[in-house]
């Protein structure tokens, strides 16, 4: 995907979601719930404007700094190799984005049968998901990817970390399908676990693998 593209497409979706929540903006409460916990009850509220508006103002903010990324790293010819994978999951995660500022409109417009958990896990795990098989392909940088200071100083290191994070995350994805299919703390623990574990192996395996390299 070009770079192109993923403006015009993520710039659209951002235009969607301001447009709907001006058109339904009289309708929403003064008080909008924004955050809930693992049961699903609300536990958190933010006013009308902010709630109407908040996400999409953040989207803005994430492409601008998504599209800068690639400009400034001392590396980009790296991300120039790998550069439509990344462009594809700038796409995802502003729809991510929007698709839960859908959920929380729709929520505050009075569809309070939806049960946010379940809506909201197996997008996380798209997320989780695209980001491993995006991991496979990315080289070396400064910005994306598992960047400790032993893959930044070794390509080795960073290829085979990124191999097994590629792993790692994609089924952290696969677990956080499963656990839309669960209430409360089993759901939470499905989704925190598997990308805590994976996070805290991943640093410790490109440690481990760099002292290997520098005694060869």
């Amino acid at each position: 995907m070009s770079t192109r593209v993923t403006l015009i497409i993520t710039l659209l979706f951002v235009i969607v979601a301001v447009a709907f929540s001006a058109a339904v903006y009289g309708r929403l409460p003064e008080q909008m719930a924004s955050h809930w916990s693992i049961e699903d009850q609300v536990n958190g509220y933010t006013s009308r404007f902010w709630g109407a508006f908040l996400m999409p103002i953040i989207s803005v903010g994430m492409l601008a700094l998504f599209l800068l990324i690639p400009n400034i790293d001392p590396l980009k010819a790296n991300i120039a190799k790998f550069r439509e994978f990344f462009n594809a999951f700038i796409v995802l995660i502003l729809a991510f984005m929007l698709y839960m500022h859908f959920l929380t409109i729709f929520w505050n417009l009075g569809y309070q049968n939806i049960k946010m958990s379940a809506a909201t896990l197996p997008a996380m795990g798209l997320v989780f998901m695209y980001a491993g098989l995006m991991l496979r392909k990315a080289k070396r940088n400064w910005f994306i990817g598992i960047r400790t200071p032993w893959t930044l100083s070794s390509d080795a290191v960073w290829d085979e970390t990124h191999r097994i994070g590629s792993i790692l995350f994609f089924v952290s994805g696969v677990l956080a399908f499963v656990g839309a299919f669960f209430n409360g703390m089993p759901a939470f623990w499905l989704i925190l676990v598997p990308i805590i574990g994976s996070t805290t192996f991943l640093v410790v395996y490109s440690y481990v693998l760099y002292q290997q390299e520098a005694k060869t």
